[in-house]
């Protein structure tokens, strides 16, 4: 029988921690393209970590090219190996932490987009705390669709997420942080435009094109009249949205605060505040309590100190 061949000897170094670490955010992503905004690198440059990788361990990882990227039986294999190495790690860094005052490890906090336009500040006063009171940890911030930041949680992309949650999540805990308030826009040239909410029926609104928003959709209308919008565009991003009603084609839903901060009140007027209005629930998710680590209560702990705080200045 001959010699089993052996891929990895010796010790593991930070340098293959930061390649399996890039091969995860690669599989994560589902491809090298995708995962260029989460690892903020050029392709070129996670071309050259995961062939590095590759040669590391003498073995193909994964399959790129015009038929799309997909990881080989391999792959599959070391991906799931590094799950379980780095939770390890996490874990070891959790018991090391709890022997001593000093908080070590890395913290990726996952927030919804414009989080850092509401008029309430306590969030920054959060960072401000957690920086003061781990000053050693790694802490890292992506900026994604609200939608987007719950599913980053329960994989395990990022430790805490701050977006809206309309309805409870099995498998997460959530602290609830704010309200938003939602209006419905049309912007300057659009036949609305500079017309009062008393000269304007419901039942007038269905002759004109809806930017539909995900938190809108079918079965969530604020108004049985919404059943029958021509929703003909559909704009996750509040950004994209905006720019659509900003061209006085569409009517859609925006926060009262972005349309303050970004000084578009002479362009977006508020369509029937009374009856077409309503708010979302930003929260903190994490998962469960067994599943956290010293770092992430940290921070949590942070944002309820800066809860406080606000409550006692109000």
């Amino acid at each position: 029988m001959g010699k089993r061949k052996t891929a990895i000897s010796g010790q593991l170094a930070d340098l293959d921690l930061r390649l399996l670490r890039v091969f995860k955010s690669v599989a994560d992503c589902g491809g090298f393209t995708a995962a260029e905004v989460e690892l903020n690198l050029a392709n070129s440059t996670i071309s050259n970590y995961i062939a590095d990788l590759e040669k590391r361990l003498d073995m193909r990882l994964c399959e790129r090219g015009r038929a799309g990227f997909s990881l080989t039986e391999q792959g599959k294999v070391v991906y799931e190996a590094t799950q379980e190495l780095l939770a390890a790690l996490d874990q070891f860094r959790n018991r090391v932490n709890h022997s001593h005052d000093r908080i070590l490890g890395h913290l990726h906090l996952g927030c919804a987009e414009h989080m850092l336009g509401l008029p309430r500040a306590f969030i920054v006063q959060a960072l401000g705390r957690f920086a003061d009171r781990a000053p050693e940890v790694r802490m890292r911030i992506s900026t994604m669709a609200s939608d987007d930041v719950v599913p980053a949680v329960l994989d395990g992309r990022v430790q805490l997420g701050i977006t809206v949650l309309p309805y409870e999540v099995p498998g997460l805990r959530s602290l609830k942080l704010y309200d938003e308030q939602m209006s419905l826009y049309c912007g300057r040239g659009h036949p609305l435009h500079g017309i009062p909410d008393s000269e304007i029926r419901l039942e007038d609104l269905q002759r004109y094109n809806f930017v539909e928003s995900p938190r809108l959709q079918p079965g969530r209308e604020l108004h049985p009249s919404m059943a029958a919008w021509n929703k003909q565009v559909s704009a996750h991003h509040q950004e994209a949205r905006a720019t659509l009603i900003l061209t006085g084609r569409y009517l859609g839903f925006l926060p009262r605060h972005l349309v303050r901060n970004w000084g578009w009140g002479d362009e977006l007027q508020p369509i029937l505040k009374q009856q077409l209005s309503y708010s979302n629930t930003f929260c903190a998710i994490t998962k469960p309590k067994a599943e956290r680590n010293i770092v992430v209560d940290a921070f949590v702990q942070c944002l309820r100190d800066a809860l406080a705080d606000e409550v006692k200045a109000l």
